[in-house]
Protein backbone atom coordinates (compact mmCIF):
# COMPACT_ATOMS: atom_id res chain seq x y z
CA UNK A 1 0.00 0.00 0.00
CA UNK A 2 1.19 3.18 -1.12
CA UNK A 3 0.39 6.64 0.93
CA UNK A 4 0.70 9.71 -0.47
CA UNK A 5 1.84 10.97 3.41
CA UNK A 6 4.88 10.86 5.64
CA UNK A 7 6.06 7.95 7.47
CA UNK A 8 3.93 9.08 10.44
CA UNK A 9 0.88 8.10 8.28
CA UNK A 10 2.24 4.71 7.82
CA UNK A 11 2.96 4.25 11.18
CA UNK A 12 -0.91 5.04 11.61
CA UNK A 13 -2.27 2.73 8.98
CA UNK A 14 -0.11 -0.14 10.45
CA UNK A 15 -2.20 0.36 13.74
CA UNK A 16 -5.50 1.41 12.59
CA UNK A 17 -6.02 -1.71 10.12
CA UNK A 18 -4.84 -4.49 12.70
CA UNK A 19 -6.12 -3.70 15.89
CA UNK A 20 -8.92 -2.47 17.82
CA UNK A 21 -9.26 -0.17 20.83
CA UNK A 22 -7.65 -1.31 23.74
CA UNK A 23 -6.05 -3.76 22.14
CA UNK A 24 -2.45 -3.72 24.01
CA UNK A 25 0.37 -3.26 22.02
CA UNK A 26 4.39 -3.84 22.82
CA UNK A 27 6.83 -0.89 22.38
CA UNK A 28 10.38 -0.48 22.92
CA UNK A 29 12.24 2.86 24.11
CA UNK A 30 14.92 2.40 21.70
CA UNK A 31 15.11 6.50 20.72
CA UNK A 32 12.98 9.41 19.73
CA UNK A 33 11.12 7.87 16.73
CA UNK A 34 10.31 4.37 18.67
CA UNK A 35 8.79 6.99 21.27
CA UNK A 36 6.55 9.16 18.81
CA UNK A 37 4.98 5.69 17.60
CA UNK A 38 4.19 4.76 20.61
CA UNK A 39 2.67 7.98 21.61
CA UNK A 40 0.55 7.78 18.47
CA UNK A 41 -0.71 4.35 19.73
CA UNK A 42 -1.77 5.72 22.81
CA UNK A 43 -3.34 8.84 21.07
CA UNK A 44 -5.66 6.27 18.77
CA UNK A 45 -6.78 4.85 21.99
CA UNK A 46 -4.31 1.24 22.40
CA UNK A 47 -2.67 0.62 25.52
CA UNK A 48 0.50 0.82 25.34
CA UNK A 49 3.07 -1.43 27.39
CA UNK A 50 6.43 0.79 26.94
CA UNK A 51 9.75 -1.19 28.20
CA UNK A 52 12.21 1.58 28.99
CA UNK A 53 15.70 1.95 27.35
CA UNK A 54 19.04 4.31 27.23
CA UNK A 55 18.67 4.87 23.81
CA UNK A 56 22.11 3.11 23.29
CA UNK A 57 20.82 -0.12 22.41
CA UNK A 58 17.98 -1.20 20.25
CA UNK A 59 15.44 -3.89 21.25
CA UNK A 60 16.20 -6.69 23.76
CA UNK A 61 15.42 -10.06 22.23
CA UNK A 62 15.53 -11.98 25.59
CA UNK A 63 12.75 -9.17 26.65
CA UNK A 64 10.50 -9.81 23.85
CA UNK A 65 10.84 -13.76 25.07
CA UNK A 66 10.48 -12.82 28.12
CA UNK A 67 7.58 -10.47 28.32
CA UNK A 68 5.62 -12.55 25.57
CA UNK A 69 6.34 -15.70 27.18
CA UNK A 70 4.70 -13.95 30.61
CA UNK A 71 1.59 -12.92 28.81
CA UNK A 72 -0.18 -16.55 28.14
CA UNK A 73 -3.57 -14.56 27.61
CA UNK A 74 -2.45 -13.53 24.82
CA UNK A 75 -3.47 -10.10 25.37
CA UNK A 76 -0.41 -8.55 24.14
CA UNK A 77 -1.59 -8.17 20.16
CA UNK A 78 1.11 -6.64 18.51
CA UNK A 79 4.91 -5.62 18.52
CA UNK A 80 6.22 -2.44 17.28
CA UNK A 81 9.66 -2.54 16.89
CA UNK A 82 12.04 0.52 15.06
CA UNK A 83 14.25 -1.41 12.87
CA UNK A 84 16.78 1.76 11.95
CA UNK A 85 16.53 4.44 15.45
CA UNK A 86 17.59 7.59 13.20
CA UNK A 87 17.95 9.83 16.21
CA UNK A 88 20.57 7.07 17.66
CA UNK A 89 21.95 5.35 15.03
CA UNK A 90 21.12 1.80 16.20
CA UNK A 91 19.70 -0.99 14.51
CA UNK A 92 17.83 -3.48 15.77
CA UNK A 93 18.43 -6.89 14.90
CA UNK A 94 14.92 -7.82 13.18
CA UNK A 95 15.22 -11.78 12.71
CA UNK A 96 16.21 -12.68 16.65
CA UNK A 97 13.08 -10.22 17.63
CA UNK A 98 11.06 -12.71 15.19
CA UNK A 99 12.81 -15.95 16.70
CA UNK A 100 11.81 -14.12 20.49
CA UNK A 101 8.15 -13.94 19.19
CA UNK A 102 8.05 -17.83 18.05
CA UNK A 103 10.11 -18.75 20.98
CA UNK A 104 7.11 -17.65 23.36
CA UNK A 105 4.43 -19.40 20.82
CA UNK A 106 2.57 -16.00 20.68
CA UNK A 107 0.10 -14.45 18.10
CA UNK A 108 1.03 -11.21 18.70
CA UNK A 109 1.78 -8.84 15.06
CA UNK A 110 5.39 -7.94 14.27
CA UNK A 111 5.20 -4.65 13.45
CA UNK A 112 8.37 -2.81 11.66
CA UNK A 113 9.34 0.83 11.24
CA UNK A 114 12.01 0.46 8.37
CA UNK A 115 11.41 4.61 7.47
CA UNK A 116 15.27 5.57 7.91
CA UNK A 117 16.36 1.72 6.85
CA UNK A 118 14.93 0.62 3.52
CA UNK A 119 17.05 0.64 0.94
CA UNK A 120 19.79 1.24 3.18
CA UNK A 121 20.27 -1.81 5.55
CA UNK A 122 19.56 -5.33 4.92
CA UNK A 123 15.69 -5.99 5.46
CA UNK A 124 13.58 -8.83 4.78
CA UNK A 125 9.93 -8.50 5.06
CA UNK A 126 9.00 -12.16 4.16
CA UNK A 127 11.91 -14.05 5.45
CA UNK A 128 11.90 -12.45 8.24
CA UNK A 129 8.37 -12.84 8.90
CA UNK A 130 7.79 -9.04 10.00
CA UNK A 131 3.87 -8.85 9.83
CA UNK A 132 3.22 -5.08 8.79
CA UNK A 133 6.57 -2.98 7.12
CA UNK A 134 6.25 0.75 7.46
CA UNK A 135 8.62 3.06 5.51
CA UNK A 136 8.86 6.18 3.70
CA UNK A 137 10.31 7.92 0.89
CA UNK A 138 12.59 10.18 2.31
CA UNK A 139 15.72 8.63 3.44
CA UNK A 140 17.66 5.20 1.50
CA UNK A 141 15.00 5.71 -1.46
CA UNK A 142 16.01 9.21 -2.39
CA UNK A 143 13.40 11.13 -2.32
CA UNK A 144 12.08 14.06 -1.10
CA UNK A 145 9.32 13.23 1.64
CA UNK A 146 5.58 12.20 0.75
CA UNK A 147 5.48 8.68 0.33
CA UNK A 148 4.58 6.37 2.67
CA UNK A 149 4.35 2.52 2.51
CA UNK A 150 2.68 -0.47 4.32
CA UNK A 151 3.65 -3.86 3.34
CA UNK A 152 1.99 -6.37 4.88
CA UNK A 153 1.90 -10.39 5.50
CA UNK A 154 -1.15 -12.63 5.26
CA UNK A 155 -1.68 -12.52 9.07
CA UNK A 156 -2.16 -8.86 8.77
CA UNK A 157 -4.58 -8.66 6.32
CA UNK A 158 -6.45 -11.31 8.26
CA UNK A 159 -6.11 -9.37 11.16
CA UNK A 160 -7.60 -6.62 9.51
CA UNK A 161 -10.94 -8.40 8.37
CA UNK A 162 -11.61 -8.15 12.24
CA UNK A 163 -9.73 -5.16 13.32
CA UNK A 164 -12.48 -2.30 14.72
CA UNK A 165 -10.21 0.80 14.53
CA UNK A 166 -11.99 3.56 13.01
CA UNK A 167 -10.30 3.86 9.29
CA UNK A 168 -11.27 5.32 6.18
CA UNK A 169 -8.01 7.56 4.41
CA UNK A 170 -5.62 4.91 6.18
CA UNK A 171 -7.58 1.53 4.99
CA UNK A 172 -6.06 -0.68 3.24
CA UNK A 173 -9.02 -2.27 1.52
CA UNK A 174 -9.80 0.72 -0.83
CA UNK A 175 -6.11 0.63 -1.73
CA UNK A 176 -5.75 -2.88 -2.76
CA UNK A 177 -9.20 -2.87 -4.71
CA UNK A 178 -7.68 0.42 -6.46
CA UNK A 179 -4.30 -1.26 -7.23
CA UNK A 180 -6.30 -4.42 -8.55
CA UNK A 181 -7.03 -1.57 -11.05
CA UNK A 182 -3.70 0.19 -11.60
CA UNK A 183 -4.96 2.68 -9.81
CA UNK A 184 -5.43 4.59 -6.38
CA UNK A 185 -8.23 5.80 -4.20
CA UNK A 186 -6.89 9.03 -3.85
CA UNK A 187 -5.14 11.71 -5.44
CA UNK A 188 -1.79 10.07 -5.63
CA UNK A 189 1.92 11.82 -5.53
CA UNK A 190 3.09 11.39 -8.88
CA UNK A 191 5.83 13.28 -9.14
CA UNK A 192 7.06 11.12 -6.39
CA UNK A 193 6.03 8.06 -8.03
CA UNK A 194 7.72 8.82 -11.13
CA UNK A 195 10.89 9.68 -8.85
CA UNK A 196 10.64 6.49 -6.73
CA UNK A 197 10.78 4.15 -9.84
CA UNK A 198 14.10 5.62 -10.67
CA UNK A 199 15.10 5.28 -7.42
CA UNK A 200 14.64 1.61 -7.69
CA UNK A 201 16.22 1.63 -11.02
CA UNK A 202 19.23 3.18 -9.20
CA UNK A 203 19.37 0.84 -6.32
CA UNK A 204 18.92 -2.45 -8.86
CA UNK A 205 21.25 -1.13 -11.39
CA UNK A 206 24.11 -0.82 -8.08
CA UNK A 207 22.71 -3.97 -7.20
CA UNK A 208 21.02 -4.55 -3.74
CA UNK A 209 24.16 -6.46 -1.77
CA UNK A 210 26.59 -3.75 -2.99
CA UNK A 211 24.56 -0.94 -1.74
CA UNK A 212 23.80 -2.72 2.01
CA UNK A 213 27.93 -3.16 1.47
CA UNK A 214 28.33 0.41 0.41
CA UNK A 215 26.46 1.80 3.49
CA UNK A 216 28.47 -0.96 5.88
CA UNK A 217 31.47 0.66 4.60
CA UNK A 218 30.77 4.25 4.79
CA UNK A 219 29.43 3.44 8.37
CA UNK A 220 32.50 1.47 9.86
CA UNK A 221 34.70 4.90 8.17
CA UNK A 222 32.49 7.30 9.78
CA UNK A 223 33.39 5.24 13.25
CA UNK A 224 36.62 5.03 12.40
CA UNK A 225 36.82 8.95 12.07
CA UNK A 226 34.84 9.34 15.59
CA UNK A 227 37.04 6.91 17.65
CA UNK A 228 40.22 8.49 15.95
CA UNK A 229 39.02 11.91 16.76
CA UNK A 230 39.26 10.17 20.34
CA UNK A 231 34.91 10.92 20.82
CA UNK A 232 32.43 8.39 21.00
CA UNK A 233 29.75 6.45 19.25
CA UNK A 234 26.06 6.51 21.10
CA UNK A 235 25.33 3.22 19.92
CA UNK A 236 27.13 0.98 22.59
CA UNK A 237 26.66 -2.63 21.01
CA UNK A 238 28.85 -3.48 18.09
CA UNK A 239 26.22 -5.72 16.62
CA UNK A 240 23.69 -2.96 16.56
CA UNK A 241 25.46 0.27 14.46
CA UNK A 242 23.46 1.81 11.85
CA UNK A 243 24.86 1.49 8.25
CA UNK A 244 22.25 4.63 7.88
CA UNK A 245 23.86 7.22 10.04
CA UNK A 246 26.35 7.30 13.01
CA UNK A 247 25.27 9.62 16.39
CA UNK A 248 28.19 11.45 17.96
CA UNK A 249 28.98 12.00 21.70
CA UNK A 250 30.01 15.94 22.46
CA UNK A 251 32.92 15.92 25.24
CA UNK A 252 31.33 17.37 29.03
CA UNK A 253 31.05 20.94 28.70
CA UNK A 254 30.60 21.10 24.69
CA UNK A 255 27.39 21.56 23.48
CA UNK A 256 26.78 19.46 19.77
CA UNK A 257 24.11 22.67 18.97
CA UNK A 258 26.98 24.97 19.01
CA UNK A 259 29.02 22.69 16.82
CA UNK A 260 26.57 22.11 14.45
CA UNK A 261 25.73 26.17 13.85
CA UNK A 262 29.60 26.81 13.30
CA UNK A 263 29.84 24.07 10.85
CA UNK A 264 26.78 24.93 9.03
CA UNK A 265 27.95 28.66 8.81
CA UNK A 266 31.24 28.43 8.18
CA UNK A 267 31.31 25.33 5.82
CA UNK A 268 27.89 25.26 4.59
CA UNK A 269 27.73 21.80 5.70
CA UNK A 270 24.48 20.23 8.03
CA UNK A 271 24.53 17.89 10.33
CA UNK A 272 21.68 16.07 12.09
CA UNK A 273 20.54 17.29 15.90
CA UNK A 274 20.26 15.48 18.95
CA UNK A 275 16.67 15.05 19.28
CA UNK A 276 14.16 14.45 22.58
CA UNK A 277 16.67 14.02 25.16
CA UNK A 278 19.99 13.74 23.47
CA UNK A 279 19.31 17.25 22.22
CA UNK A 280 22.69 19.29 22.26
CA UNK A 281 24.37 16.33 23.47
CA UNK A 282 25.36 14.36 20.37
CA UNK A 283 25.35 15.29 16.34
CA UNK A 284 24.52 12.92 13.87
CA UNK A 285 26.04 11.96 10.69
CA UNK A 286 24.47 10.54 7.71
CA UNK A 287 25.95 8.03 5.28
CA UNK A 288 22.68 6.80 3.37
CA UNK A 289 21.39 7.18 -0.11
CA UNK A 290 23.18 8.27 -2.94
CA UNK A 291 26.27 9.08 -1.07
CA UNK A 292 30.35 7.61 -2.23
CA UNK A 293 33.55 7.89 -0.78
CA UNK A 294 34.54 11.35 -2.05
CA UNK A 295 31.12 12.77 0.25
CA UNK A 296 32.17 10.86 2.92
CA UNK A 297 35.59 12.49 3.23
CA UNK A 298 34.40 15.48 2.83
CA UNK A 299 31.48 15.49 5.43
CA UNK A 300 34.24 14.13 7.73
CA UNK A 301 36.60 16.62 6.84
CA UNK A 302 33.98 19.39 7.64
CA UNK A 303 33.57 17.86 10.92
CA UNK A 304 37.07 17.54 11.90
CA UNK A 305 37.04 21.44 10.56
CA UNK A 306 34.53 22.18 12.69
CA UNK A 307 35.66 20.51 15.94
CA UNK A 308 38.94 22.10 15.62
CA UNK A 309 37.88 25.72 15.39
CA UNK A 310 35.17 25.13 18.06
CA UNK A 311 38.04 24.41 20.92
CA UNK A 312 36.23 20.69 20.97
CA UNK A 313 39.24 18.51 22.33
CA UNK A 314 40.13 16.09 19.30
CA UNK A 315 43.52 14.01 18.23
CA UNK A 316 43.85 14.96 14.85
CA UNK A 317 43.72 11.44 13.37
CA UNK A 318 40.14 11.33 12.78
CA UNK A 319 40.01 12.05 9.29
CA UNK A 320 43.38 10.36 8.06
CA UNK A 321 42.22 7.28 9.99
CA UNK A 322 38.85 7.23 7.97
CA UNK A 323 40.61 7.62 4.70
CA UNK A 324 42.84 5.14 5.56
CA UNK A 325 39.60 2.82 5.80
CA UNK A 326 38.12 3.68 2.69
CA UNK A 327 41.45 2.94 0.78
CA UNK A 328 41.62 -0.71 2.40
CA UNK A 329 38.99 -1.60 0.02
Amino acid sequence: MIYPASGTGAWEAALVNTLSPGDRVLCFETGHFATLWQQLAGRLGLDVELVPGDWRHGVDPAQVAERLGDDREHAIKAVMVVHNETSTGVTSRIPEIRAAVDEAAHPALLLVDTISSLGSVDYRHDEWGVDVTVAGSQKGLMLPPGLSFNAVSDKALAAARTARMPRSYWSWEPVLEANRAGSFPHTPATNLLFGLRESLRMLHEEGLSAVFARHQRHAEATRTAVRGWGLEVLCADEREHSPALTAVVMPEGHDADELRERILQRYDMSLGAGLGKLAGTVFRIGHLGHFNDLTLAGTLAGVQLGLSTSGVPIAPGGLTAALERLEAE
